[in-house]
């Protein structure tokens, strides 16, 4: 199940994912005043509790709700200057789910999301996934014009100067991982990643493309340059959860 949740992540996500995130980005959104229209994100009442089904949806819930925070206020324009909300037939309560399938919607650079059916499908997401998709040509437009307003060349670049040099400093950083010996020791895990190519090396300061290190206080922790982040997913090691992203 994490192999297929891998590989369709950047076709999008199962129905639960979106339903997590919704709620999650209920929990910590802010709302406001757009253009002289209040973008309305339900009551305040306690969203139900989130329900994953594993770690992996548990982890890619938390980063659409966060990455739809971030991008929160250029979402809002982007769905008010297509037209795209208010509308009569979405009620408030799903402004939250409109916005994080936005945010995916505009990251898929428009492009229709592959179904899968490990799931039951989740009437809402159907709906809201509907309704954008039938309005990707004006979303794709209002977010074009907000680019060239900004004169940025991706929506990154819109975000505040501050911000991006604290995403800079974060992507640079090397991912730690942690060895699961109560399914694998240390001597496979180093035998299994030496046969997928990657090299050990002392520290992080010796880094190149496919290499790791062992943390000098820690040996079930590991060091991997931040850029192979995708590739480490995909995995066998971290799909069987051998290896856990910290």
């Amino acid at each position: 199940e994490k192999r297929t949740m891998a590989l369709i992540e950047k076709n999008g996500y199962h129905d639960s994912v979106y339903v997590n995130a919704a709620k999650i980005f209920q929990g910590i959104h802010t709302e406001k005043r757009k253009d002289g229209i209040w973008v309305r994100y339900g009551d305040d009442s306690p969203s139900p509790a989130l329900t994953f089904k594993d770690e992996y949806s548990q982890r890619v819930s938390y980063e659409l709700a966060f990455s739809a925070l971030k991008y929160q206020d250029l979402l809002e324009e982007i769905l008010l200057a297509s037209c795209a909300y208010p509308c009569q037939s979405i009620p408030d309560e799903l402004t939250s789910l409109l916005v994080v399938m936005l945010y995916d919607l505009q990251h898929r650079k428009f492009q229709a999301r592959e179904i899968f059916d490990e799931e039951p499908p989740v009437a809402e997401v159907r709906k809201i996934e509907h309704y954008l998709y039938s309005f990707r040509t004006k979303l794709a437009a209002a977010l074009a014009r907000c680019r060239i307003g900004h004169d940025a060349l991706s929506i990154e670049y819109i975000l505040p100067e501050t911000i991006r040099k604290q995403e800079q400093r974060a992507s640079a950083l090397p991912l730690c991982v942690w060895i699961n010996t109560l399914k694998i020791n240390l001597q496979d895990v180093f035998m299994d990643l030496k046969k997928k190519g990657f090299t050990r090396v002392e520290s992080v300061s010796d880094f190149d493309r496919y290499m790791y290190c062992v943390d000098q206080h820690c040996h079930d922790v590991l060091f991997f340059p931040s850029s192979l982040k995708e590739e480490l997913l995909s995995l066998d090691l971290f799909a069987d959860c051998k290896l856990l992203l910290q």
